[in-house]
């Protein structure tokens, strides 16, 4: 299902006239890309809010609505409140359904409780990243990629390589090589805090008793 959202020209620019807007819980916008002059938009803040929530709002292709006319865009970027919900501003990508794109696509870990590295060898997971760059065309876009860990044993990796895509998609890194096949994720052996050595423990030992020796004797006058 396709996610949209209602945007409107806007003409009124600068500083105060975003201001004005916030203070109306709306929220300024840019739209550019697709060889075409880039145009400032007015949506509401709260139709963003509820689709920040959505994990394919980031990634995939979204239908905004200008002034009744629809325009496929992606969410390039978004500039946060530094301590409030809001939204600032936002920035979208025209696509043309004909042209590659570059996406970065959230990870989804799955069988990391049953990975015999963990779950028979004492193992810990470790993420090396939580999403990649892919390269495809917009209708190709997928809304994440699962990285499998049932089988990993511990000092196993995860590399760019072993992940499972959908046709038509490619991740940008591979593209560059194979030394840019870097790790995904990864089981490894717990930390375990290191044990005392005998020389140690009978100087504790030793300083503990004369503690209590002291003690004793004071205790004695």
């Amino acid at each position: 299902m396709s996610i949209e959202l209602n945007a409107e020209l806007r003409t009124d620019m600068g500083k105060g006239a975003s201001r004005r807007l916030r203070r109306a819980n709306k929220l300024p916008a840019i739209v550019y890309g697709k060889g075409k002059d880039p145009e400032n938009l007015t949506l509401e803040q709260k139709d963003v809010q509820y689709q920040l929530q959505n994990e394919a709002f980031y990634t995939q292709v979204l239908d905004l609505n200008i002034d009744g006319k629809k325009t496929e865009v992606l969410l390039r970027d978004l500039q946060h409140h530094p301590f409030k919900l809001d939204i600032l501003h936002i920035d979208f990508q025209r696509v043309d359904a004909k042209k590659e794109v570059h996406v970065n696509v959230p990870l989804h870990f799955e069988g990391e409780d049953i990975a015999p590295g963990v779950k028979q060898e004492g193992g810990a997971v470790s993420h090396v990243v939580t999403e990649v760059e892919v390269v495809c065309l917009p209708k190709d876009i997928p809304e994440f990629i699962v990285v499998d860990m049932s089988e990993l044993h511990i000092d196993e990796i995860i590399h760019l390589s072993d992940l499972k895509l959908p046709e038509g998609v490619e991740i940008l890194e591979l593209r560059h090589g194979e030394e840019h096949d870097s790790a995904v994720a990864s089981v490894h052996q717990r930390k375990v805090a290191a044990e005392p050595e005998e020389g140690e423990e009978a100087a504790e030992e030793a300083g503990a008793e004369g503690g209590a020796e002291e003690e004793g004797g004071a205790a004695e006058e």
